[in-house]
């Protein structure tokens, strides 16, 4: 990778901790000059300092406040994002409508204005963190769910168009990675209650059914975790 990125402009969203703190201190190793954008002002600079990068404060709900930062960029990393944990009918339409604006907005107006600096050169990159919500659906997640699924949609569309210019965009779909957005969405799910599970069951004579058995949220983070904790550090 050191050679391909080398010298060029990273942009990184959720920088200072968990997955975009892992993408921006291996691009920084790779010899790129990473932008860490990130809330947390403190974390920012500290990452920042740490992988000798340059650090921006910025709060991506309001997608239009960071569409400045990606104006030079050749590399960029949507990845900032957050997780409630409530059932449909209790989800707040206020943090559904953020949770879009951050993770679906806010990757629009980037790569927006990213990409005429990507194809006046005839090369960038741009990386989706998307999640394996962004494949299948899990109860009490809807905003995550629908905007990850959202961003699958926007990243095949920049695939499409920015391909006859040397631009690629992809997503990437972790399971489950210990992070602080990980662990306090965790912690929230076991408090609450059973939802039914459907599932497909065969009778003695061959026909296919379906039962309901009642559904425990298990802690996915046994299996997975160890495949990603590494990165994510």
């Amino acid at each position: 990778m050191t050679r391909i990125v080398e010298g060029r402009t990273a942009v990184v969203t959720g920088a200072a901790s968990g997955i975009g703190l892992a993408c921006a201190t291996a691009l920084a190793a790779a010899g790129a000059k990473v932008r860490v954008l990130d809330i947390d002002a403190d974390r920012a600079e500290q990452v920042a300092a740490e992988i000798g990068g340059e650090a921006r404060v910025v709060d991506l709900t309001e997608p239009r406040n960071g569409v400045h930062l990606a104006e030079d960029a050749d590399i960029l990393v949507n990845n900032a994002g957050f997780q409630v944990v409530r059932p449909l009918e209790e989800f707040p339409p206020d943090t559904f409508h953020q949770m879009l604006a951050l993770m679906v907005e806010a990757p629009f107006q980037l790569i927006r204005t990213a990409l005429p600096h990507m194809y006046a050169q005839n090369w960038g990159r741009i990386v989706n963190v998307s999640s394996v919500h962004g494949l299948r659906a899990s109860a009490y997640k809807a905003g995550y769910v629908t905007a990850k699924h959202a961003l699958e949609g926007l990243s095949k569309v920049a695939a499409v168009e920015g391909g006859p210019h040397g631009v690629t965009s992809n997503c990437v779909n972790p399971g489950y990675v210990r992070t602080p957005l990980v662990s306090a969405a965790s912690s929230r799910r076991r408090r609450l209650p059973m939802r039914p599970r459907i599932t497909s069951t065969t009778t003695a004579s061959g026909t296919r059914g379906r039962s309901t058995a009642p559904y425990t949220p298990r802690d996915s983070s046994r299996s997975s975790a160890s495949r990603y904790s590494r990165a994510a550090r």
